[in-house]
């Protein structure tokens, strides 16, 4: 809508116009060319639609925050995720409009001496996405998170800790302890994360009925994790069911964990127990402690496993898509950009091509080369007669 531009009695310029609500706002100048332009720049901005109320930035940061979040479709561990990263901000009781890119800078330096490069990111993400659904609301113009550097993380083949086989072997050796008999089965789930890929939730929310003995297959549906002093059963971590192909051996040590620990069960049992619920959470946690101490590798992580997993199906010539599948990632990028170093390179190829070019080569050579004659012998020279 157009706007109007009047000279007041006291000298001044006052440029008007009404909002997309149809309400008249105003603003004084004292020369005419700054009222013009500024309300050029506003009627701009109601053209196109990217008009923000000026009184609209009032709000502070956190009141934002606090309408915006439950309006989210986030899980339970999500939003106390968020929670924790909006807290842990200087400037929550800033208006937003009053936010500038050199507060974001500041928080994120001052985070960058106690917090690992992974968490600030993530918490920078979250604080991020609440400036990105202002901007949306058109409560602010821009967003001060754009252009905000954040500490350099490390390559993923330097923060990957991938076990050997023979630490693996190790691990399954000590995960059933014959001193503690609340530790009898933790082996069967040892062996899941290692050779099937599961998650630390994934595992705990298998069910007997999950696995298929006759086609050597585990679907994975669910995972467990911790709700105040309880469990909630939710689907798998970015949406990531799927049906896991198992070895035989697998196969036959999750036959002999249910006629051991599970006999007479139903196929909505849990697999792995604790009493009668399932194991989960801070049961797994102390378990594989006490396994990996008792292995002597304190340093092996439970995750570990789940990159052994994925070393072995890339060693074994698995494409990116049947590892991307087979790890319930949510694409083949998420796969790339984790695991891509473990893929044999351009280089790699180019240097197994070429041998197998010179084994071929010395072998046409080997067979085409004629067989020589074998060379008369030779005759010793008469000896003199001595006289």
């Amino acid at each position: 809508m157009a706007g109007s531009i009047a000279k007041r009695p006291d000298g001044r310029w006052r440029a008007r116009y009404r909002d997309d609500t149809g309400r008249e706002r105003s603003r004084h100048f004292a020369r005419k060319v700054d009222a013009a332009s500024w309300l050029d720049e506003v009627t701009s901005t109601l053209h196109t639609g990217t008009y923000v109320n000026p009184r609209a930035g009032r709000v502070t940061f956190q009141a934002f925050y606090d309408d915006w979040a439950p309006r989210q479709l986030w899980l339970p561990s999500t939003r106390a995720n968020a929670d924790l990263a909006t807290a842990s901000v200087p400037f929550g009781d800033l208006p937003l409009k009053a936010i500038r890119r050199s507060h974001i800078e500041t928080w994120v330096k001052s985070i960058s001496a106690r917090w690992a490069p992974t968490t600030i990111k993530t918490r920078f993400v979250i604080v991020r996405s609440v400036f990105r659904a202002a901007v949306a609301d058109r409560v602010i113009a821009a967003d001060p998170t754009v252009g905000v550097a954040l500490p350099r993380r490390r390559k993923a083949e330097a923060a990957m800790r991938i076990p050997t086989v023979s630490q693996v072997g190790l691990l399954l050796a000590h995960a059933d302890s014959t001193r503690v008999s609340t530790r009898h089965g933790f082996r069967a789930y040892v062996a899941l994360c290692a050779f099937a890929g599961l998650r630390k939730g994934e595992g705990a929310g298998i069910q007997i009925g999950d696995i298929d003995f006759s086609r050597r297959q585990l679907a994975v549906s669910r995972q467990l994790q911790r709700d105040g002093d309880t469990f909630a059963i939710r689907l798998p971590k970015y949406g990531s069911e799927r049906v896991v192909h198992l070895p035989d051996e697998l196969v036959e040590m999750l036959r002999a964990h249910i006629d051991a620990f599970l006999p007479d069960e139903t196929p909505d049992r849990w697999l792995f127990t604790v009493s009668d619920g399932p194991m989960y959470d801070n049961d797994i946690d102390w378990r594989w402690r006490a396994t990996r101490n008792s292995a002597g590798l304190p340093h092996v992580r439970l995750h570990d496993l789940r990159h052994f997993y994925a070393s072995g199906l890339i060693a074994a010539g698995c494409d990116v898509v049947t590892v991307q599948r087979a790890l319930g990632h949510s694409s083949a990028t998420t796969t790339l950009n984790t695991y891509s170093h473990l893929w044999p390179t351009a280089e790699d190829r180019t240097r197994e091509a070429a041998a197998g070019l010179m084994k071929q080569a010395h072998e046409a050579s080997r067979r085409d080369t004629p067989e020589r004659a074998p060379s008369p012998p030779q005759r010793e020279p008469p000896r003199p007669v001595l006289g």
